[in-house]
């Protein structure tokens, strides 16, 4: 059926360009209103996938951006270091000795080296290679939105990372990970302010200088410090909630579906949701009618 569909599509070219145009019209028309709802609708559970969801392709990989794009992910979590020669890179450790079937770190590789080698996955080589942040910003635009876990703490290398989104026109896609560095912020927001920048906040202490700050449209929790009352403040400041499923929930989902997803779900002012499962995630809360 499909090969039928290729041959008549490509004997009217006219029929084809005008499918081409409606798809590419329904992917522009979703990604526009998962900004929109990113904003305006605190009650749309988003759904960010850790590393690029590495259930079925390598963490951090190309493969995996499209994965998660063809599924309806609403969120990419990514994570950036900067090779010897100062190209920047998703790689999460600060060595390639896990993820790839190379060895050295990083910041000693030149790119040549870095791209050379093959990503692993469920232990075994894979035809990926290690990917650019510019090559991933290429992929992803207009398509879903990316959370940037930077690795790096060189002043520079978060200026290039800013450069290349401002490039490609990408800065309402971004949210910019901050462990712990509040200072940073103030700096980040005049940089550029129209990329998001989202901090990490280890107590209710954390959350209140957070808030003092301003302009601040999504906070990343620690559930040990979840309670209803600190929670409605953030709300009512108008930012997010971001809390992981990693470890614990997914654990609990693997084993039993459903399990871990709907006890996190109590915990209901937390509205961002970053896992290792993005599909099942997504497939629960669609039952559930808080994702569209």
């Amino acid at each position: 059926m499909k090969n039928l569909l290729k041959v008549y599509l490509k004997s009217n070219s006219w029929i084809a360009l005008l499918f081409l145009s409606l798809s590419s019209f329904g992917q522009n028309q979703r990604f526009d209103g998962l900004i929109d709802d990113f904003i305006k609708d605190p009650e749309h559970i988003m759904v960010a996938a850790h590393r690029a969801m590495h259930p079925k392709h390598p963490e951090n990989s190309l493969a995996a951006v499209r994965e998660n794009i063809d599924l309806g992910v609403d969120i990419l979590e990514i994570d950036i270091r900067e090779s010897k020669d100062g190209k920047l890179v998703l790689m999460h450790d600060e060595t390639i000795d896990r993820t790839t079937n190379g060895k050295g770190k990083v910041s000693d590789l030149d790119f040549s080296t870095l791209k050379d080698v093959n990503l692993i996955h469920n232990e075994e080589i894979t035809l990926e290679h290690i990917p650019t942040f510019e090559a991933l910003l290429e992929i992803a635009k207009g398509k879903i939105m990316i959370d940037v876990d930077f690795k790096e703490d060189d002043p520079t290398a978060i200026k290039k990372a800013y450069t290349l989104i401002k490039k490609h026109h990408m800065e309402e896609q971004i949210l910019f990970y901050i462990y712990d560095n509040y200072q940073l912020i103030p700096l980040l927001h005049d940089l550029n302010p129209k990329i998001k920048i989202m901090p990490r906040a280890y107590s209710r202490k954390d959350v209140r200088k957070i808030l003092k700050i301003g302009g601040i449209k999504v906070i990343h929790i620690d559930e040990s410090f979840y309670k209803n009352r600190i929670m409605q403040k953030i709300r009512s400041s108008g930012a997010r909630i971001w809390s992981n499923a990693l470890g614990k929930y997914d654990k609990m989902e693997r084993l039993k579906k459903d399990s871990g997803f709907s006890q996190l779900r109590e915990k209901k002012y937390i509205n961002v949701i970053q896992t290792d499962l993005p599909e099942e995630l997504l497939h629960f809360l669609r039952e559930n009618q808080t994702h569209p």
